[in-house]
């Protein structure tokens, strides 16, 4: 039986991507192995979002042609998008393949095979309207789905590189997504991770088809217990969507909204499409719609010409928002970017300093947001059993709010509904106790 192994870097959508290629594999007979092991295929999933990723992609390259010379080597996503010629400039790549025909993939793999010819089958993903369908029965060792629902970005912020690796935002047919969804509340999921590279921009591309249109179906779906948006902007939130987010029993009381920054003058030259007034404005509006809600957010700290004063205004307007938790990177130039061409580039050392003032901030948010819930009874999904005291059997998992919860249990909860009352919150842990597995009473938590 031929062979076949991964490696995966970057994003929830690279995942989702892996495991679409992995299906197209097994149709065809392959077995999947450990990617440190020997393999006749080995595929590469690549990220460009940094430099950094652009490295560490050619390094899991030349790893795969070390562990068998023999082997073929094909290479996709963001980097082999981007910079196809780089890559085939490495010994050893059989094949570049970017953000689309990867339907082809088993094909160009069979010709490689018989004339040894590398082949480069990137083309210009500008010209993509239409989304690439590939199929995902079901997740290896997960108990929530990911369901990708959109492609690409129409956004050009200046920092970002992804619209040339992912071409304009392209959605998803309808029609294709509630299948699938169907598909894995058969195989088992509960919990449906709605993802995309630019999900709220779902229907742009549609004829009077939006997010809210698609949310109401995937309501309908028997036997899905939670949808959870992986992402949108601030200003995709409109009142049709807001009134989902508050009828809706299936959709998660937790929201990743990017910020990027907490000053209109930094937002500007981002290039981003609202301003801190407006952002604010529209948080007001999704906590009255859906009280509890957890919003957690992105930061970029230091992007050129950052000086100290937007930095604290920024720093106090994250505090005002009160976000549930922040994801924090310092700015990062990528080569290719307006941004990384600005002048004022900001020091190191200042990013550092700032990116940990922003770390404290997210960890006290996060901690003040999870103790509002002690006492209450939360509804956990649970997906894997945690290490703790010996001889006790601890389960860990997610609430519809985003806690993460570890409470005494047998692994027979795994994928299960659980009813979990909180006895104590933590920065990235809270712990509780089993009231109960859950059926429809659920709904109601």
């Amino acid at each position: 039986m031929p062979s076949v192994a991964f490696y995966t870097l970057g994003c929830k959508v690279n995942f989702y991507d892996t495991e679409a290629i992995w299906q197209l594999f097994k149709q065809e007979g392959y077995e999947q192995v450990d990617f440190e092991g020997q393999a006749d295929v080995y595929v590469i999933n690549t990220c460009t979002v940094t430099n950094t990723g652009d490295k560490k992609s050619r390094q899991m390259i030349r790893r795969a042609v070390r562990r068998n010379p023999e082997a073929i080597v094909a290479v996709t996503g963001c980097y082999a998008q981007t910079s196809p010629g780089e890559i085939l400039d490495i010994p050893g790549v059989d094949l570049v393949i970017g953000n689309q025909d990867r339907d082809q993939i088993i094909r160009h793999v069979n010709g490689i095979r018989e004339s040894r010819q590398p082949v480069n089958a990137v083309r210009n993903i500008m010209k993509t309207r239409e989304f690439e369908e590939l199929d995902v029965p079901g997740f290896a060792e997960r108990t929530r789905a990911f369901l990708k629902i959109q492609d690409g970005c129409n956004n050009f912020c200046t920092f970002c590189i992804i619209p040339w690796s992912r071409g304009l935002s392209r959605s998803r047919d309808p029609k294709s997504i509630i299948k699938q969804a169907h598909q894995l509340v058969e195989a088992g999921y509960k919990e449906f991770v709605l993802t995309g590279i630019h999900t709220g921009g779902y229907g742009d591309d549609l004829d009077n088809y939006r997010l809210a249109d698609l949310l109401w179906e995937l309501d309908k779906v028997d036997g899905m217990e939670r949808v959870r948006i992986s992402s949108i902007e601030a200003s995709q939130i409109d009142e049709k969507l807001l009134d989902v987010l508050n009828r809706s029993s299936k959709m998660c009381r937790h929201l990743h909204i990017p910020l990027q920054a907490g000053h209109n003058e930094v937002l500007k030259r981002m290039r981003r499409k609202y301003t801190t007034e407006e952002y604010f404005a529209k948080m007001q509006l999704i906590r009255q719609a859906m009280p509890d809600v957890a919003i957690t957010t992105d930061v970029i700290v230091g992007f050129p010409g950052e000086t100290d004063e937007m930095f604290r205004a920024g720093y106090d307007f994250m505090k005002a928002v009160d976000y549930s938790e922040m994801h924090v990177f310092p700015y990062s130039k990528r080569t290719g970017t307006p941004a990384a061409r600005m002048e004022d580039q900001v020091d190191e050392e200042i990013k550092n300093d700032r990116v940990q003032q922003l770390i404290d901030l997210s960890e006290e948010m996060q901690l003040a947001y999870a103790r509002r819930f002690v006492g209450q009874t939360v509804g956990v999904i649970t997906e894997r059993s945690a290490k703790d005291a010996p001889g006790r059997d601890i389960q860990h998992g997610f609430s519809d709010n985003y806690l993460q919860v570890l409470f005494e249990g047998g692994d027979e909860l795994q994928g299960q509904l659980c009813r979990v009352k909180l006895t104590e919150a933590g920065v990235n842990e809270c712990r509780g106790e089993l009231v109960g597995v859950a059926g429809e009473a659920l709904r109601s938590i």
